[in-house]
């Protein structure tokens, strides 16, 4: 197993005088000739120049080891069944399901829609990832430009990015005034409650995923060419506003984490675990016919949970809302940063 194929490593040398060189002014590790193997069939590894792995997933996460690709496959397979039925249901019984995916960036959203949305059939399952709104969607109400995106009966839609823009990204980098801001964050739960209260299903997850690990996600995508397009100009200007980044998130679950729409953190840093128990915690919230409890099971509280219990670093459990992942269902604590793994 090589650690660059032939083509990846033409690719490297064509970027080696300009782009590599301005690459390793935002990430010096690059100087240092850091390497990434490329497993067949796994994510990329990130190297450090004697060889050894560089395992900053372990970064607050409760597990000691990754989850290993055969039981990874064998339970996403099951799951995947399940997700048909709730398809299945959702179609035979007019329901409108919405499924919110927040979180850092790098966080892990993209690949766990990709597996959320592999085996289903794409008339009745749509994802929405908008772009930079238009000149005429700047002069519209906030949340129109999503409005036009949501479900009818018997369809799923997956946003890639929502609503939520604007209380992240739009507020850390001051795409939006502080009036805009505020309005959004009095708007965006009376907007929610609209939403449910006319029978859509909302499901808002957050994808967690510690500082030291997102920084090793970012260099392996500038380093891999079929991921360098993920690299983009706010995910470098992110490296210096974690903090910021951590203080817009509080903010915006205390504004929004409420009983109608709660939010459920996904701690991310291992990828495989995040994308079963994240589909694991939409299938247990809804009863689908013929669900099968004994695959769905429970989501690992460890994982899968409300937004007081799964802090990154810097919070404490008093600085977020305790709202229940799903009315009746119970969960252990996730990890604190002060305990150790």
């Amino acid at each position: 197993m090589s650690v660059y194929s032939r083509v990846e490593r033409g690719y490297l040398r064509a970027m080696t005088e300009s782009d590599l060189l301005s690459a390793a002014e935002v990430f010096p590790e690059l100087s240092d000739e850091v390497k990434v193997r490329f497993p067949e069939g796994e994510e990329p590894v990130l190297l450090r120049p004697d060889g050894t792995e560089v395992d900053t997933w372990r970064e607050n996460h409760p597990f000691t080891e990754r989850l290993g690709r055969a039981e990874y496959a064998r339970a996403k397979r099951l799951l995947h069944i399940e997700m048909l039925k709730l398809q299945y249901w959702v179609q035979d019984t007019g329901q409108r399901v919405v499924i919110v995916f927040e979180g850092r960036d790098a966080a892990g959203k993209g690949g766990t829609i990709r597996r959320f949305t592999e085996n289903l059939d794409p008339r009745g399952a749509r994802v929405v990832a908008l772009g930079t709104p238009t000149e005429r969607e700047r002069g519209q109400w906030y949340f129109q430009r999503y409005v036009e995106h949501l479900p009818t009966a018997g369809e799923m839609v997956l946003f890639d990015r929502s609503w939520y823009n604007r209380a992240g990204v739009e507020r850390v980098m001051g795409y939006c005034d502080d009036e805009q801001y505020e309005r959004f964050l009095r708007q965006a739960p009376e907007f929610e409650r609209m939403l449910v209260d006319d029978g859509v299903v909302l499901v808002k997850l957050w994808f967690s995923v510690s500082r030291a690990e997102q920084r090793t996600r970012f260099i392996i995508r500038q380093v891999d060419p079929v991921r360098r397009w993920k690299l983009s100009a706010n995910d470098l200007a992110s490296l210096d506003r974690w903090d910021d980044y951590t203080q817009a998130k509080v903010a915006m679950f205390r504004a929004t984490d409420t009983a109608e729409a709660p939010w459920t953190v996904v701690k991310s840093n291992d990828k495989r675990r995040a994308r079963l128990e994240a589909m694991r915690s939409v299938l247990a919230r809804l009863d689908y016919a013929d669900r099968d409890l004994g695959v769905v099971g429970e989501p690992d509280g460890r994982i899968v949970g409300a937004a007081n219990t799964l802090l990154e670093e810097g919070e404490d459990d008093t600085s977020l809302s305790p709202t229940p992942i799903a009315p009746d269902m119970t969960h252990e604590p996730g990890l604190h940063p002060d305990e150790p793994a």
